[in-house]
């Protein structure tokens, strides 16, 4: 039996066509190139969102496509580490919305962006808010592979750090269950440079450093004042095992929300003004 193609690049215009016709959703990882730390090379974000999202096209080929990860996004912020690439952010913005307009030329009802790194979050969730506002006969989803329930459940069973944020337990695990050649195990460092307090702090898969700890407040400073390294946890405890159950679960999960997202009708706008409005925004070209 034939393996049905998934990757979106490898299609024909006429395969793309069918895809369409099947009601596939399109994956569109999106990810940045940065710094993460003296151990992971500055394609981490690439390398772990592009795997999950790989993962999950292979289990449900005959239900979503696989868009070329977008490999450069928002990191002005880390700009003090060399290697780190940064697009402006309406530039970025603009360049995954023709993206999400280009599919809805073609036909294609469903997206869901995939995120791999922590300041394209409000951007890309912006970027698929204004691919309905232009087209509302289009559904286009947001979520970041961390913030994935199974992901947050299965890794914090058996994390061994207090933090996980960057360069650190979880994404040092993904990056040795894809490629453990390229990571320097014997350059990773514990860094908790960053000041923590009850209402300023963060963590990857959502669990708090202390008990006494409420809602994060979001504050982004120059990278190079929370770290020494470019590393905010402890990548030394980081193992190939846990980063194949991380991308396991995130596939597993991924396939579900295609699943939910393609049932989901789309349903016709309802104005009610009692003029007939002229639209306000329209698809650019």
């Amino acid at each position: 039996m034939a393996k049905i193609p998934y990757l979106y690049e490898h299609l024909t215009w006429e395969e793309v066509n069918d895809a369409v016709r099947a009601g596939k959703c399109a994956l569109i990882p999106v990810a940045t190139i940065e710094d993460h730390g003296p151990h992971l090379p500055v394609d981490a974000d690439v390398v772990i969102v592009s795997a999950i999202c790989e993962r999950a096209a292979q289990r449900a080929p005959d239900e979503l496509v696989l868009l070329p990860c977008v490999r450069i996004g928002y990191s002005p912020h880390h700009i003090d580490f060399p290697g780190t690439l940064t697009i402006r952010w309406k530039t970025f913005v603009e360049y995954v919305l023709d993206i999400t307009r280009s599919l809805a030329h073609h036909g294609f009802r469903k997206m869901l962006i995939v995120n791999g790194h922590g300041s394209n979050r409000p951007l890309m969730e912006m970027a698929a808010r204004l691919t309905i506002v232009e087209r509302p006969d289009v559904h286009c989803a947001f979520t970041s592979w961390w913030d994935l329930h199974d992901v947050q459940e299965v890794f914090n069973a058996t994390r061994e750090s207090e933090v996980t944020a960057h360069a650190c337990e979880i994404e040092t695990s993904v990056y040795l269950a894809v490629d453990a050649g390229r990571v320097k195990m014997d350059l990773a460092r514990r860094d908790m440079t960053y000041q923590m307090s009850p209402h300023f702090w963060g963590d990857l898969v959502g669990r708090k450093p202390d008990a006494s700890f409420k809602n994060p407040v979001w504050m982004t400073e120059y990278w190079s004042v929370d770290t020494q390294h470019g590393v905010k946890g402890d990548p030394t405890k980081a193992s190939r095992e846990k980063g194949e159950r991380v991308i396991d679960a995130g596939a597993r999960e991924l396939v579900e929300i295609v699943r939910e997202l393609r049932a989901r009708p789309i349903k016709a706008r309802a104005p009610h003004q009692a003029h007939a409005a002229t639209p306000m925004w329209t698809a650019k070209t």
